[in-house]
């Protein structure tokens, strides 16, 4: 959950320096939906690929950062997403669907269920 967490926190950083436009990383569904950029491509040194509700990033390493966005642009989350990433790192064992839960539960200081099987990185009061 740690390695999804700080991933993520990761690509945020990367796709804001590499376009000034982006604030967090839902703006990229915005900017694809309005056609100023393409549904896939590469930023920050991140490929990225709009889909849906949300966006998969891919690390310059190979991991696999799948997220949704609810309607404030929150990113979420859930267990498939969290295996997909483990699945992409290098020598890595994917834990069963209910360990993932379990770690998941384990960390309610970092992580907050948004509704049922959908989580979010918790966020101090004033953090964006």
């Amino acid at each position: 959950m740690l390695g999804f967490v700080r991933a993520l926190g990761a690509a945020d950083v990367a796709l804001r320096r590499a376009v000034p436009s982006v604030e967090r990383p839902a703006d990229l569904l915005a900017l694809a939906r309005s056609g100023e950029i393409s549904r896939q491509g590469e930023a920050g040194g991140y490929a990225y690929a709009v889909h849906g509700a949300g966006c998969r990033l891919t690390s310059p390493d190979g991991a696999d950062i799948d997220v949704d966005f609810t309607a404030d642009g929150t990113e979420i989350f859930d267990l498939w997403r969290l295996g997909r990433y483990a699945r992409s790192l290098p020598a890595s064992a994917v834990p069963p669907a209910d360990a993932l839960r379990t770690a998941v539960e384990g960390l309610p200081g970092l992580l907050t269920e948004v509704r049922p099987g959908w989580f979010t990185v918790s966020r101090p009061p004033g953090h964006r």
